[in-house]
């Protein structure tokens, strides 16, 4: 009990040293309105830093990452076909198939790989 009560006094007083050491030595700055702005290449910005961007990139974006994923899941598949039974080896890879295909029908019914609307 000596030892685990040692062991958290040591761990908590190496912490709160640290802390203290990140205070101390932090460079306290004041922000003005020239720090705060958004800097590009030595230009005032042209347009507002905070512009939105489409919705229908970023859920393309999304899909091909999702995608992209099951590739990945995909590929170790066509090794486990030595080690397993093919019967099973095509029921699991033809139901992955399927979900992914109904996946993006369901996508493409519902009109999110439309670029423009």
């Amino acid at each position: 009990m000596l030892n685990v009560t040692c062991c958290a006094s040591m761990a908590i007083t190496v912490s709160l040293m640290l802390m203290l050491a990140c205070y101390v030595i932090s460079k306290k700055s004041t922000m003005d309105r020239e720090k705060s702005s958004p800097f590009e290449c030595g230009f005032d910005p042209m347009g507002s830093p905070r512009a939105p961007f489409s919705i229908q990139f970023f859920l393309i974006a999304v899909l091909f990452l999702i995608f992209d994923i099951e590739i990945a899941i995909i590929m170790p598949m066509i090794i486990t076909l030595k080690t397993s039974s093919v019967t099973s080896w095509v029921t699991a890879s033809a139901t992955f198939v399927t979900v992914l295909i109904l996946g993006l029908y369901h996508e493409w019914h519902n009109g999110m790989l439309e670029w423009a609307t």
